[in-house]
């Protein structure tokens, strides 16, 4: 009776401590950057959400809000930007090297 006890806390422990030590990870989205475009240009997540912008244009691009609370370097071609939002919103931005690309981030709680 002990072996079967032991057995099934073994078997117990197996299931759990996979679950216990995972790292919890944020929701992340990702908005792209070609074509002289953002895209999607719109994009719903709720607070704490990881948004990525990945260029994938041949020329250098940024992400600036019109708060200015956000600001990114210039992205070359494959680099990306994350920022984490953090607080319910609605951000608009555009790209510091071509202020006609215009996008929007909308926060939910």
């Amino acid at each position: 009776m002990t072996i079967d006890l032991d057995r099934r806390r073994l078997c117990a422990a197996a299931v759990l401590l996979p679950l216990l030590t995972q790292r919890v990870r944020a929701d992340e989205a990702t908005v792209k950057i070609e074509n002289f475009s953002f895209t999607p240009d719109t994009l719903n997540v709720k607070a704490g959400t990881v948004v990525i912008w990945s260029n994938d244009d041949d020329i250098p691009h940024s992400v600036v809000t019109t708060d200015g609370k956000v600001h990114s370097r210039a992205l070359d071609t494959t680099d990306t930007f994350r920022f984490t939002f953090a607080t319910p919103g609605t951000y608009d931005y555009f790209c510091g090297l071509h202020p006609h690309m215009k996008g929007r981030i909308i926060v939910t709680p």
